[in-house]
Parts: C-alpha cells; sequence; structure tokens
C-alpha cells in the first residue's frame, strides 16, 4: 500500500500536472504549426517558386525509381519509395521550416514570460512594504510604555 500512495503524491505534485499540461497543449500547437506550414505556406512558397510541390520533391536512387521517373516525370513520391529507395528534400525542407517557425514562437513565448516576470520582480521590490498588523503595533506601544 505504501508504494500506491508514493506513486499518488509523485502523480499529483503540482509540477508534474503542469508539465502534463504543457506537453499537451504543446502538441497540440505542433499540430497547429505543421498544418500551417504543409497547408498554407509550403504552397505559398512552391507558388511563388514556380507551381513546385515540395512534399514530391525527391532525387531517385535506384535505378527503378529512375527508370520510373523518366518514364513519368511527375511520379509522385509515395510511389517512387514503393519502387526503391529515394532522398525525400521536400519533406526535409518542410519539417525544417516547421522546426524554425515552432522554435520562433517558443523563443518569442519564453522572451515574453521573462519579460512579465522581470515587471512583476521590479513591482515586487518597488511596493512599500506593508504596514505591521494593529495588534504588532499596540504590542509596541506597551513594550514602550514598560521600558519608560
Amino acid at each position: 500500500m505504501g508504494m500506491v500512495k508514493e506513486f499518488k503524491e509523485f502523480a499529483l505534485k503540482g509540477n508534474m500536472v503542469d508539465m502534463a499540461v504543457g506537453i499537451i497543449i504543446g502538441g497540440a500547437f505542433g499540430l497547429i504549426i505543421k498544418s500551417l506550414i504543409d497547408d498554407v505556406i509550403m504552397p505559398l512558397v512552391g507558388k511563388f517558386v514556380g507551381n513546385v510541390d515540395f512534399s514530391n520533391i525527391y532525387i531517385p536512387l535506384s535505378e527503378a525509381v529512375s527508370a520510373a521517373k523518366e518514364a513519368n516525370p511527375s511520379l509522385p513520391l509515395a510511389e517512387a519509395k514503393e519502387l526503391g529507395s529515394v532522398l525525400a528534400l521536400g519533406n526535409f525542407i518542410s519539417i525544417l521550416i516547421n522546426f524554425l517557425i515552432l522554435a520562433f514562437v517558443i523563443f518569442i513565448m519564453v522572451k515574453m514570460m521573462n519579460n512579465a516576470k522581470k515587471k512583476f520582480e521590479a513591482e515586487k521590490e518597488a511596493a512599500p512594504p506593508p504596514a505591521p498588523a494593529a495588534d504588532i503595533v499596540l504590542l509596541g506601544e506597551i513594550r514602550d510604555l514598560l521600558k519608560k
């Protein structure tokens, strides 16, 4: 029974719950960024580059894929992978852009949190100390009268 109690204390610690919430929100945020890259940014980049579909940019590494690509220049990546090995550069570029955007957004969030923390600490230091409670003041007066 002791191990169950220890596990319960471990699992319900404040930091553990905060971390779990952060991981869940981070996972959902990652999916939003992935969709933004795959569905919005990469099609726009492809359009400006010259109607290029980045998801199908690859370099054939086997003879079978090279022959199939010569026969059909618009051979999709999925079919090329079935025929042999390929170097999927378009997918790598998409994931790299995804990482850079996600890293930048996290950097901005951490920067905002640090600025808010500094501002909060500065306000806390600038505030005058709270006045002593009435009973403390009364006890101080009694002490002073007793000294006289």
